[in-house]
Parts: C-alpha cells; sequence; structure tokens
C-alpha cells in the first residue's frame, strides 16, 4: 500500500438553505414547501468531508467570509477531520447555495458564489507545496477558471493527479484539459461538453469522444444508471449503480468524486476506486444534506459486501 499521501482539495464552502416541496417548481411557480434545513455544502468542501469520512488525510484550500456563516462553516469542516488552514477568511459574505429537493429526492440548486469568488491563482502560490506534495487534488467549477487553470499548470508541473468535477458545466481551454487526470460530469455536464445528449448504448463513445479532448481518463457519473469508467489507455467499464431507497441527490456526484480520490489513495486499482465510489454514492443519496450524508469507510464496504442497511 502506498503512503497515505493527503489529499488537497481547492474549491468552493457554501452554506446550503435547502427547501423541501412536492416537485420541483416550474418558472414563475409558486408552491409551498414541506421543510427547510441549513447545511454546510460547497462542492469542494463536500468532497473534502467525503474523504476525510472515509479516513484519508485531507486539506482544503478555498475562501470563506468574514460573517457568522463562515466562522460556522470552518468550524464544520474542523470537526469533520479536514485541515483548514489553508482556508483564507475574505471581506464581504460566504457563499451559498439555495436547493429545492423535490419529494423524489431529485435536486435544483442555484449558488451565489460569495467569498468563493477570491480563490485566487495567488492564494494557490501561498499553498504551493501543499499541492506539490499531494497525493491527488481535487477541484471543481464553483471557483475563478483562472484559478483552476493555474492549478492545473501546478499538478501538471508536479506531476500531480489533478481530479475534476466540471460543475457547473462551462466552456474550458484545451490548456486545463490536457493536464486533467480524471475529468468526472454527470451526464447533463457531459452532454454539455459533448455538444449532444448520451445515449444509453454508447457510453463508451461518449467517454472516448470526452478523451480525446484532452483529459487522460473519464468517468460518467449516470446516477441511477451508475457511471462509465473509460482510461486513454484502452481500459473501460460500466458499473451497476446500487438499488437504494433515494431521497435526496444533493452531493452524491462529491461523495463519489471524494472516495474516488480516497481509494486511489489507499492503493486500490482504477476500476476498484469507481466501484467503492459508486457504494459511497449510493449510501449518500439515502440521507439528507450534502456532507452530512457521506459514507464511512466501514458504511462502504458493507455496501459492497451486502451487508449495509
Amino acid at each position: 500500500m502506498p503512503d497515505k499521501k493527503s489529499i488537497v482539495v481547492v474549491g468552493s464552502i457554501n452554506m446550503d438553505l435547502v427547501a423541501i416541496a412536492p416537485h420541483i417548481p416550474a418558472p414563475g411557480e409558486t408552491i409551498l414547501g414541506t421543510d427547510f434545513q441549513m447545511h454546510p455544502g460547497g462542492k469542494g468542501a463536500n468532497q473534502a468531508v467525503a474523504v476525510a469520512r472515509l479516513g484519508c488525510p485531507v486539506q482544503m484550500i478555498g475562501q470563506l467570509g468574514n460573517d457568522g456563516m463562515g466562522e460556522q462553516l470552518r468550524n464544520y469542516l474542523k470537526a469533520q477531520g479536514v485541515d483548514t488552514t489553508a482556508i483564507g477568511t475574505a471581506s464581504g459574505s460566504s457563499g451559498v447555495a439555495l436547493i429545492t429537493v423535490s419529494s423524489e429526492g431529485e435536486n435544483s440548486i442555484v449558488v451565489s458564489p460569495g467569498s468563493n469568488s477570491q480563490v485566487s491563482p495567488a492564494l494557490l502560490d501561498q499553498n504551493i507545496d501543499r499541492i506539490r506534495n499531494a497525493g491527488l487534488v481535487l477541484t471543481q467549477l464553483e471557483i475563478p477558471l483562472e484559478t483552476v487553470l493555474h492549478l492545473a499548470e501546478i499538478c501538471s508541473e508536479a506531476k500531480v493527479p489533478l481530479i475534476l468535477d466540471p460543475a457547473p458545466a462551462q466552456k474550458l481551454p484545451d490548456a486545463l484539459l490536457s493536464k486533467i487526470a480524471w475529468f468526472t460530469p454527470n451526464e447533463t455536464e457531459a452532454a454539455f461538453y459533448l455538444g449532444h445528449a448520451l445515449k444509453d448504448s454508447a457510453y463508451d463513445a461518449a467517454a472516448h469522444e470526452l478523451i480525446k479532448k484532452g483529459p487522460a481518463n473519464v468517468i460518467l457519473k449516470l446516477g441511477a444508471k451508475g457511471s462509465y469508467f473509460a482510461q486513454k489507455s484502452g481500459s473501460e467499464a460500466q458499473i451497476k449503480a446500487r438499488v437504494v431507497n433515494a431521497i435526496d441527490t444533493t452531493a452524491a456526484g462529491d461523495a463519489y468524486n471524494g472516495a474516488f480520490a480516497a481509494a486511489l489513495t489507499l492503493g486500490q486499482s482504477k476500476l476498484e476506486a469507481a466501484m467503492f465510489a459508486s457504494a459511497a454514492a449510493a449510501i449518500s443519496v439515502t440521507r439528507q444534506g450534502a456532507q452530512s450524508s457521506m459514507a464511512t469507510a466501514a458504511e462502504v464496504e458493507q455496501m459492497l459486501e451486502g451487508t449495509w442497511k
């Protein structure tokens, strides 16, 4: 088993304001919700907590506001075992996500970046040794694109694998895509980057079409249809989703990415890591909230063995 190098997450930290409703409202529609909750969130912080819950050392690089939510979010990350030394404090509000969750467990999300917009290339340079010494780096697109591009350059020079969760979907430069070790879109995001919808019988073609754009490897996260794993070297596999009672799909993709990174760091093969990640994501959708839904290593092993309840 390799040394347990720290995983570094560079990304967003939000407070999730969650309304539970019978369905996702249509444009112009007002509906009555059935519950309201506040949960720590943000794709970056979600992935950091996912890693920490699985027993791997993890450091977070990000920005919080100098408001009350910022203090709450920092304390929560510390309590989950995330190293918060590299999280700065910016003037203004922390990031906020407005989330509606339907009775079927589907969600609709609007993110107000707040302090996440101040996760800058300069912040990365201040923490460059953390990045260069990482076992893996995870990032997303809820921080400025110029920062993600700078991160990719640092990782490429240091030969540190970078896993990009390309959400929210946006046009990406070739200079970034060519430096990505793992590109992990969900079905909607993959359609955006491909320029066409995915066909159920053609995930292999879609994955390799994305690989041609630059990433070394691609994982398509397909929700209840599982995931599709493909490498530039030619290895590929479709991984079936675990059958569970989904009540909230918020952060399922983050659970997947965090678990995939943790499994690789713990010495699992790439395919084993993808199966491990699929199990972690399945557990997350059975619980409400983002970071509160993340699985422990023991729970994932139980899911893989068929003994999880």
